[in-house]
């Protein structure tokens, strides 16, 4: 199994791409805490589910944009599991807003939750993993990061911004054996999507060159290559998963 033995932490681990991100990991061998923001009771059933997978599982509450709450956050998995090996940056919240419209109240929490948070995150566990001299790191960015987006401008932004956090840190990271790349995502069928009207949906799956939404295991699949030693070669990159969504205005 890939991942035997190590410890990875999850945010946005109750539903979605964290969900099925976690589920995946623990299938293959590791131990998984699931950040969540909002719902106990979501965790906690992604946690049972790994347990019935024969692994140890963990629930962690914090809001990402807390700097202090994501600290007390990793000490805890730390002090119940182990240094984090393995993290995957997907907490996130999309927040559409039309363009006339948009405020800078808007703008701040959008870009502390999609951009800061994982920044947070990052510079919590990295400690840990220049310690150990290991650590893998994937950060869950978006095709809008790469498209004209003008009713998603503070979740486009920052997760252009995530994109460009994955760069940056590539170089230092490196020399402590730490690898971090990042994933861009099309339209899955995630409860997120739920959120949007039945017709805008249809259009999703419609301008999709491959004529379907993505799956959350799909995205798991990808993270789990980033993370594991067959993609050992890899730092700095991001791959786009999209459906060929990515070549549509």
């Amino acid at each position: 199994m890939r991942f035997q033995g190590r410890v990875a932490l999850v945010t946005g681990g109750s539903r979605g791409i964290g969900k099925a991100t976690a589920l995946k990991l623990a299938g293959e061998g590791a131990t998984v805490a699931i950040h969540y923001s909002r719902s106990t009771a979501k965790a906690e059933e992604v946690c049972e589910q790994i347990r019935d997978l024969g692994q140890h599982a963990i629930p962690v509450q914090a809001d990402i944009a807390d700097r202090e709450a994501v600290n007390s956050m990793v000490t805890a998995v730390t002090e119940a599991l182990g240094t984090i090996d393995l993290l995957v940056n997907n907490a996130g919240a999309v927040g559409d807003m039309v363009f006339d419209e948009l405020t800078p109240e808007h703008w701040d929490r959008i870009i502390a939750v999609n951009l800061t948070g994982p920044f947070n995150v990052i510079w919590a566990v990295k400690p840990g993993m220049v310690a150990q001299q290991f650590g893998r790191i994937v950060n869950v960015s978006s095709i809008a990061a790469l498209a004209v987006r003008p009713d998603q401008l503070p979740y486009a932004a920052a997760k252009a911004g995530v994109i460009s956090l994955t760069k940056s840190c590539c170089g230092p990271l490196a020399r402590h054996n730490i690898r971090i790349n990042s994933v861009a995502p099309g339209a899955i069928a995630t409860d997120m999507l739920n959120e949007v009207s039945p017709e805008m949906k249809e259009q999703l799956r419609s301008t999709t060159p491959l004529g379907r939404l993505g799956e959350p295991e799909e995205m798991a699949d990808v993270i789990a290559f980033l993370l594991s030693e067959e993609s050992s070669y890899m730092t700095g990159s991001t791959v786009i998963a999209s459906g060929g969504r990515i070549l549509i205005p």
